[in-house]
């Protein structure tokens, strides 16, 4: 019986134009083609090819399943530059959340960075990774995305890493990870 495959875990900071997936039959460029391919990785959920920031990859499948299930609400952390000006008065509305064709959206945070007059500046937490949520969620409001970067999900946020740019998890932020993701009945007893 030959031995498991270790388990590798590498945040990428996906850039625009790539597919989040690892091959595309129309020959666009994808996100495997950025990370080293010692073992064959998955990436956890997607990004559209126009949006960039923290996507993981890994091989652990049970964890991949575990941090895109809705039941744990992992928080996904979005900077948005988007159309037009929203005021702050109009904040309470952000957060009240919009009906989408799929269902309600529902931020768990909104925070106006900086407003000018043609566009806006925002960042947006929502905790299920929906199809074009948050660009269908603005779009709603009345404010159409021009450049979405995703800069946490869970506890691992972007740091440093420019785009194309990947790195292992460390042990401490895997460790974060399952935490975030675990039951009742998985945690250690104290």
């Amino acid at each position: 019986m030959a031995a498991a495959e270790a388990k590798r875990y590498v945040l990428l900071h996906k850039p625009r134009g790539y597919v989040t997936s690892l091959s595309d039959p129309q020959g666009r460029p994808v996100v495997a083609d950025l990370v080293a391919r010692e073992v064959r990785l998955y990436p956890v959920g997607r990004l559209d090819w126009d949006v960039e920031g923290v996507l993981l990859l890994t091989n652990d499948g049970p964890l991949t399943h575990r941090l895109l299930h809705p039941r744990y609400a992992l928080p996904r952390v979005y900077d948005a530059r988007v159309e037009g000006a929203v005021a702050r008065s109009d904040l309470a509305r952000w957060r009240r959340g919009v009906t989408l064709d799929d269902g309600p959206a529902r931020p768990l945070a909104v925070e106006l960075v900086r407003v000018g007059p043609q566009e806006s500046y925002l960042r947006l937490t929502f905790a299920e990774g929906r199809n074009h949520e948050v660009k269908r969620f603005c779009e709603a409001l009345g404010h159409r995305v021009r450049a979405l970067r995703r800069i946490a999900f869970g506890p691992v946020s972007l740091g440093t890493l420019r785009p194309g740019e990947s790195r292992p998890l460390t042990a401490r932020e895997v460790g974060a990870l399952r935490a975030a993701v675990a039951t009742a009945r998985d945690r250690p007893r104290s």
